[in-house]
């Protein structure tokens, strides 16, 4: 396994002054400006196919199976490795010549994402889903692109030691998003409309656009062929011609080279390692799809909704991701693996606990203050575990596979969530059970409870195999 973990830099200043003055030369840096606005760009269009749009259609009236269904559009986050290996490989006409490879993709995608969003502003659930439904599959595989080619621009643009830094701007670039496509949607969408509400983010993405513009160019990365010798045998030996070897070639490299050096570390517990991935945040994943449908089926407002879950709850997701940076740093990757794990199943149960206390602001704030704060804890520990697996040969195509096994799971789930909760709230033994012990509860609100305690559970497995690691990774060091 890789280990990628970064060391202070020798010629680091030291002293307080002199720190302070290497962070501002750090991050005054063209690259991380832009990195900020980048950032910003892709985060934008994450929620309005998820939790903004999910508000949207569930003031429409639109029932919480459809709205659940709505959520497999995210699938494309999730597949993404698939063409990522196409977008390191093709250069655009034109605007490739002109602004190279990473930033003309980088373009396209954005003024793909923005149209959509203009055409998805001028759409009425209420009249039909259809249109609304295949805008936002094109939406979401946009954003995936952009995501893509961001990605592969941060790990070119800076060296080894930089990374840290374009990472940490990324990311608060990310949260400002979604403080505007989240609480700023929902403030516009409850003022004025939803046809201005998503009118306005489609401007907002001219932010990415300029970002991109703006960019410096960088030389793109060359990718060490594994097993180059075995490939070049082999084309040869069935005579291909030049055309067939650069084809074979193409193919091995593209596709097949970052996978097999992956597989080829780590053997069998690369399987492991995929499923713990894929496993970590499907608790959160799944209980995502239906909370903001619970707000509303609550009575919250949504200016409610948009202060304390998309304003407060951003800034408690923040302050969660500092302080798993921290414990990583005295604990190590495996021993906050472990607690972040077990504070998104606590969180769960709580969501829980506040379908039982109804309308109540108080209630609201404690459950994503907990909610928001564990999952920004949980989100560092495993984008610090995933970094750690990669080979610096192939960085931006194996991410884009942890990334993508990431969330798989969790979106595939998620999509059945409206009819879990609509199966629990039915007429039947589970929800005579639960309104017996919080009578408070109406029949709107009785199936939530067993769901999110559903939801807790479903991380489990996740624990468990992190205690298999944690416990293979003790006895390797004993050993040595």
């Amino acid at each position: 396994m890789t280990n990628k973990s970064q060391t202070a830099s020798p010629d680091t200043p030291k002293g307080l002054m002199g720190r302070m003055r290497y962070a501002w030369e750090l991050y005054s840096q063209r690259r991380l400006f832009t990195m900020l606005l980048l950032g910003f760009s892709s985060g934008l269009p994450f929620l309005l196919v998820f939790g903004t749009m999910s508000a949207w259609l569930r003031t429409a009236g639109i029932s919480r199976t459809d709205i659940g269904l709505m959520s497999y559009v995210g699938l494309a986050y999730t597949i993404k490795f698939l063409w990522a290996p196409l977008i390191d490989r093709i250069d655009l006409p034109v605007i490739g010549r002109l602004l190279g490879k990473r930033r003309a993709w980088m373009i396209f995608a954005q003024v793909i994402v923005m149209l959509v969003l203009v055409g998805i502003s001028f759409c009425n659930p209420s009249v039909s889903l259809m249109p609304i439904a295949i805008l936002a599959v094109v939406l979401a595989f946009a954003s995936a692109t952009q995501d893509i080619s961001i990605d592969a621009w941060r790990i070119e643009a800076a060296s080894d030691e930089q990374q840290g830094a374009m990472a940490a701007t990324y990311q608060l670039g990310y949260r400002i998003a979604i403080i505007a496509s989240g609480a700023g949607a929902l403030y516009i969408a409850d003022f004025i409309s939803w046809h201005i509400a998503y009118l306005s983010m489609a401007v907002l993405m001219s932010v990415g656009i300029g970002a991109a513009l703006y960019a410096p160019h960088v030389a793109e990365a060359k990718e060490a062929i594994i097993g180059a010798d075995k490939v070049d045998a082999f084309t040869g030996r069935f005579a291909l011609g030049e055309r067939g070897t650069r084809i074979i070639g193409w193919i091995y490299r593209g596709l097949l080279a970052p996978f097999i050096d992956f597989f080829g570390r780590l053997g069998w517990k690369a399987l492991a390692i995929l499923a713990l991935i894929g496993l970590y945040r499907v608790p959160d994943f799944v209980l995502g799809v239906m909370a903001n449908p619970l707000y509303i089926d609550l009575g919250f407002s949504l200016t409610e909704i948009a202060t304390i879950v998309k304003v407060f709850g951003v800034w408690m997701t923040i302050l969660g991701a500092i302080v798993g940076g921290l414990l990583i740093a005295n604990l190590g990757i495996m021993r906050s693996l472990f607690v972040g794990a077990s504070a998104a199943m606590l969180t769960n149960f709580m969501f829980s606990w506040l379908a039982m206390q109804g309308n109540d602001l108080s209630a609201l704030t404690l459950t994503i203050s907990a909610e928001n704060f564990s999952g920004g804890f949980a989100g560092t520990c495993l984008i610090a575990y995933m970094s750690s697996l990669t080979s610096h040969e192939f960085t931006a195509t194996q991410y884009a596979l942890f990334s993508s096994i990431y969330a798989l799971p969790g979106k595939l789930l998620g999509g059945q969530s409206g009819r879990m909760v609509d199966a629990y709230g039915a007429p039947g033994p589970i929800r005579d059970f639960v309104m017996s012990y919080a009578p408070m509860l109406s029949e709107k609100t009785a199936g939530y409870v067993p769901f999110f305690f559903t939801t807790g559970a479903m991380g489990l497995p996740a624990l468990v195999l992190i205690i298999i690691f944690w416990r293979s990774e003790a006895r390797a060091r004993s050993e040595r």
